[in-house]
């Protein structure tokens, strides 16, 4: 498998970490800790990274020594929004310009505006910013991305928070073939087979948020899917045995005892 090489920095982990919907800042450590990530990502219009400055900021449990801060544009719905935030985050942690991009197209389904998505990429490339870009499943949206000069194409398993997992294992499949630039799974996953399937396929890493914070112990499944994240990409490297509709003995007939 190929080095996971984003912004000129590798990363071992290949695991990538939301830090919303916990309860408090240090079950978001504790989780951060489990998983053994290295790079965190933050809706910037939703959590405390130093906007607040009387209030609690995850820069306190998760310091940027240590993990990539990685800010995102969750809540957007036009490009407008979006480049503005990432402009924000950028003032926020001292010029860095490694940032997630999400448009969405509407609150109920979460999935990604491919039109806006479009645009906002092309004036974020266009400005130096290094973009790391939520999309669909669309092989041909996720090469359109590529060509804009994104620095990583994130297509959805499924949707945002829904715990579908990987729906359509041909497409991602189809991206990860075809792309010259790292391919990270973000969002869907709800449990640890469904982000070692994403590894199996190919991809470079795995993000996700709600199946670790929502889980019953977060602390727990974040130690799970540290496991799974690095058994689905062994199991790839290692290459599994082709599929087949009849049974394959698993020991050869040559010298078989008969009762001939």
């Amino acid at each position: 498998m190929r080095k996971l090489i984003i912004d000129n920095k590798e990363y071992k982990s290949r695991l990538i970490l939301g830090t919303g919907k916990y309860k408090d800042f240090e079950e978001t450590g504790k989780a951060v800790e489990a998983s053994g990530c290295e790079m965190v990502t933050v809706a910037i219009r939703r959590l405390n990274i130093g906007q607040d400055k009387d209030s609690p900021s995850l820069l306190d449990v998760v310091s940027p020594e240590r993990f990539t801060i990685l800010p995102n544009t969750a809540g957007c719905y036009t490009s407008e929004d979006a480049v503005r935030t990432c402009e924000l985050a950028s003032e926020l942690l001292s010029g860095k310009m490694l940032v997630k991009l999400e448009v969405l197209s509407d609150s109920k389904t979460l999935y990604p505006n491919v039109v806006e998505t479009l645009k906002a990429s092309e004036m974020l490339v266009k400005k130096g910013f290094k973009v790391m870009v939520y999309t669909t499943d669309d092989p041909v949206v996720a090469k359109e991305l590529e060509k804009i000069g994104c620095e990583c194409i994130m297509p959805l398993g499924s949707a945002i928070g829904s715990g579908l997992g990987i729906i359509n294992e041909f497409n991602i499949r189809e991206i990860v073939e075809n792309a010259e630039v790292p391919i990270i799974v973000d969002a869907g996953v709800g449990t640890a087979s469904d982000a070692c399937i994403a590894m199996e396929l190919g991809c470079d890493g795995v993000l996700m948020n709600t199946a670790i914070a929502c889980a019953k112990n977060p602390i727990l499944m974040a130690s799970a899917m540290k496991h799974a994240i690095e058994a689905g990409s062994k199991a790839y490297e290692a290459g599994r045995i082709a599929k087949t509709l009849k049974g394959v003995a698993s020991s050869p007939k040559d010298g078989m005892i008969t009762d001939e």
